[in-house]
């Protein structure tokens, strides 16, 4: 017989799961929501001992099923990895993939309580929204206003520790079978997790093992209160061990995959988060000078030669990599070959190649990583063999929030802004600063928009299409120079599934576009 734990995110507590509670006693299991403790003095180890004495209370011979929403699933796997032998399931529901070390204020949504726990004078308990900002903490798709106002009447403050003390996890429940329960309201759907096992970090492909469920309910994030009956009927599959497996290639990670075209090796200079490749000697599109010396990264390029050998001023492209990325990512994102292959060719058609590695590793991130680009637009436009008014950004993916400081204020040396299968305005229930939407920031441009050179992955994930279909629409709207290249048979992250000539001839397109650009003289 299954029992079912049910954990609930931040501010609520085991009210919230009554009417799930119902139906799966109904069916004939056991059910026992959690309300984990409100001291202000909690922290998370309060929060996992919660759990831990629920199980330990329970029949010995009973199947216990975790089941963590939102925030909870930190206290659920702490649990878990205590009572490994007593726990036959860990459920996730809309919940993320914390790891050992790892805070809940990482994927903290609402950047008001960010800004709340960087005050001074040791910040107390995290107030509870009231009815018109849950939206912040997670899509309120099919909530009605009665469902926002029992949400808000029966939340209590989150003790700040249980957001900052870091989850801890010996891996001792690391064969322990999951599911995962996406509320797709949000833009998370299983097809664009299969997409990220398939072409991002290795570590994702742990969700392609045969022991990992998948379910989608078309909702929000607060599915006990939207549907309580198809949430219950689909903890009962997950107790089945029922549930959509991932497959993808067994095969090492498209991550690491070689680059689809064949670009040499360029003299690499690092200068921070930059790194900069360089043109041959006597190429490059602009005027030729000589040029200082610069510190070589060790790659193997052979050290003590002058910048490669390099003259210049040269334009430059600098690349900004997609995200979130974890911050111990190997290779790093620009060692990656996807990234070191872009640089390279730009490099070989006579500008200088840039990489920035922004910490984009959260949601919650974008500010940092907004940060990080610009600093090194600053030391990419500093350098001796760059061409300090020509210059071309390219953001690619979940980085593609970025481009709205780009768009908003766009400054006279910015010739191209390139976007490659990106995100273009905040999924629901991401609760990003507003700043962070170039929908918005093309609408409000002060200034002359730079040509836009936007590639598009025809098997697109639904959610991240519709973000560029707006973003379209924009342009249309506000005339906006955009030239599109299309690879009908692409994927998000197309560079990394095995080559074609259609994806070939694509990043050849996209490279010559952009040096078009950077070609012009004002």
């Amino acid at each position: 017989m299954s029992v079912f734990i049910l954990v609930s995110g931040p501010f609520t507590d085991g009210r919230i799961w009554s009417e799930v509670v119902g139906r799966l006693r109904e069916s004939g299991a056991h059910a026992h929501p959690v309300s984990l403790s409100r001291q202000p003095e909690a922290d998370l180890e309060t929060h996992v001992e919660d759990v831990v004495r629920l199980i330990d209370s329970l029949d010995p011979t009973e199947e216990v099923v975790l089941v963590g929403h939102d925030y909870a699933i930190h206290p659920v796997l702490g649990a878990a990895d205590r009572r490994p032998e007593r726990v036959t399931r860990v459920v996730h529901l809309d919940a993320g993939m914390p790891q050992d070390g790892d805070t809940a204020l990482a994927l903290v949504p609402d950047p008001s309580v960010h800004e709340l726990l960087r005050t001074d004078g040791g910040p107390g308990p995290v107030p509870p929204p009231e009815p018109a900002r849950w939206q912040r903490w997670g899509s309120t798709e099919g909530l009605s206003a009665r469902h926002l106002e029992l949400l808000s009447r029966l939340a209590a403050p989150q003790p700040v520790r249980t957001l900052t003390q870091p989850l801890r996890l010996t891996g001792a429940a690391a064969a322990v079978p999951t599911s995962g329960i996406l509320c797709t309201a949000g833009g998370t759907t299983v097809e664009l997790v299969e997409a990220l096992v398939r072409t991002g970090p290795p570590h994702l492909r742990k969700l392609a093992d045969p022991r990992v469920g998948f379910f989608e309910l078309a909702t929000g994030h607060w599915p006990m209160l939207s549907c309580p009956d198809e949430l219950a009927g689909v903890l009962l599959r997950a107790a089945a061990d029922e549930g959509r497996r991932l497959t993808v290639p067994e095969e090492e990670s498209s991550y690491a995959r070689p680059f689809l075209l064949d670009t040499p090796e360029r003299p690499r200079v690092r200068n921070g988060r930059v790194d900069l490749h360089l043109p041959e000697t006597g190429t490059g599109m602009g005027t030729e000078a000589e040029t200082g010396q610069g510190e070589r990264a060790d790659e193997g390029e052979g050290a003590g030669e002058r910048g490669g050998g390099a003259r210049g001023p040269w334009p430059a492209v600098l690349f900004v990599h997609g995200g979130p990325v974890p911050a111990d990512l190997v290779p790093a994102p620009r060692d990656s070959p996807v990234y070191l292959g872009y640089a390279r060719y730009t490099a070989s058609l006579g500008a200088v190649g840039a990489v920035v590695e922004h910490r984009l590793h959260g949601i919650t991130d974008y500010a940092r990583a907004a940060d990080d680009v610009a600093e090194a637009v600053e030391l990419l436009r500093a350098d001796p063999r760059v061409d300090a008014g020509r210059i071309a950004l390219w953001i690619f993916s979940g980085a593609g929030l970025l481009a709205a400081d780009w768009l908003a204020a766009p400054p006279p040396w910015l010739r191209c802004l390139a976007l490659t299968y990106p995100i273009l305005a905040p999924l629901p229930g991401w609760g990003v600063d507003p700043r962070f939407g170039p929908v918005g920031a093309l609408r409000a441009a002060a200034g002359a928009l730079p040509p836009v050179v936007l590639t598009r992955a025809g098997l697109e994930t639904p959610q991240i299409a519709a973000t560029v279909r707006e973003f379209m629409t924009a342009a249309t709207e506000t005339k906006a120079p955009v030239e599109i290249i299309d690879v009908p048979h692409g994927r998000h992250g197309f560079e990394s599934d095995e080559p074609t000539d259609e994806s070939r001839e694509a990043v050849v397109r996209a490279v010559r576009a952009v040096l078009a650009q950077l070609e012009r003289r004002e």
